[in-house]
């Protein structure tokens, strides 16, 4: 199929890109990559009669560590220009290996990082990465810019905290040094979404499991933060008797749904699976 007729605008600064999406006479959509947008557009899942398009906004297409040592990855940022950035894969190579997983290059090279966490399709990696991250993301509108943190950035399926007539102008991941990470996901396919997946960062204190962070995707409606699992494991060493406790308190936490794709039985075992995996992969890979 192909879209139904809209207007087109390609702003080139923020506040004439807010201008047009203020515009409450028109349904507006907001392009980026357009590996969501585009599909929806041609399967008439959307009908905008404006859509806008923000890649040549310059400041949105920025990605920089600030002197706290934050990253700051702009609206308009390709994913593979972040996964391939040297800076990310030193610094928060949760999220280069995360996106590496999203889909196939092609799309990789035309989508955007904020794309896929606005878009927040619970299966999609990027959510689950920025609430184990504790990012923050800034929404820009008519009444000035916010800051969201990750936990309550995601509302439901298909939706996050940002109004129509607003934009995600970028995502911020703090510094995480000196941790081990891990993120795993079970696909059907290679470049399906996963139908169930873990981002997993653990922060040795000695010997001992200082801190961790376990985040699950395609088992909810957002992502699903374990903080029961996490605390089984923190003051013990990681080894396989705190692997499972961790894995039971993830059993007890988790309560994934079924759909045509997968079970709900599959996800929840899938789960587990991945959860044992990406603990000992991100023992191994901490400093």
């Amino acid at each position: 199929m192909k879209p139904g007729p809209f207007d087109y605008a390609a702003p080139t600064s923020l506040r004439e890109a807010l201008r047009l999406l203020s515009d409450t006479e028109r349904d507006v959509k907001v392009l980026a990559g357009g590996q969501s947008l585009i599909p929806m557009l041609n399967m008439r899942l959307a009908r905008p009669e404006l859509v806008v398009d923000i890649t040549r906004v310059a400041e949105l297409g920025r990605m920089s560590v600030d002197a706290d040592g934050a990253l700051h990855i702009g609206a308009a940022v390709r994913q593979a220009a972040a996964a391939a950035d040297p800076a990310v894969r030193g610094g928060w190579p949760l999220l280069a290996a995360a996106i590496e997983q999203i889909g196939h290059p092609q799309i990789r090279n035309r989508g955007t990082v904020c794309g896929s966490l606005v878009h927040h399709d619970p299966a999609a990696e990027l959510p689950a990465v920025a609430v184990a991250l504790d990012a923050r993301f800034t929404v820009t509108g008519p009444g000035g810019t916010r800051t969201v943190p990750a936990e309550d950035f995601f509302l439901s399926t298909f939706a996050a905290d940002v109004e129509p007539d607003e934009l995600l102008t970028e995502v911020v991941f703090p510094a995480s040094p000196g941790t081990g990470w891990s993120f795993l996901e079970l696909v059907q396919r290679r470049g399906d979404f996963a139908g169930v997946g873990v981002a997993v960062l653990v922060r040795r204190s000695g010997d001992a499991v200082g801190e961790a962070r376990i985040v699950f995707c395609g088992v909810g409606s957002t992502p699903v933060r374990t903080p029961e699992a996490e605390q089984a494991l923190v003051g013990r060493a990681l080894d396989p008797v705190a692997v499972e406790a961790a894995v039971l308190a993830v059993r007890g936490a988790v309560d994934p749904p079924g759909d045509v794709h997968a079970s709900a039985q599959w996800r929840r075992e899938g789960a587990e699976v991945l959860l044992r995996r990406a603990l000992n992969q991100a023992w191994e890979n901490c400093a």
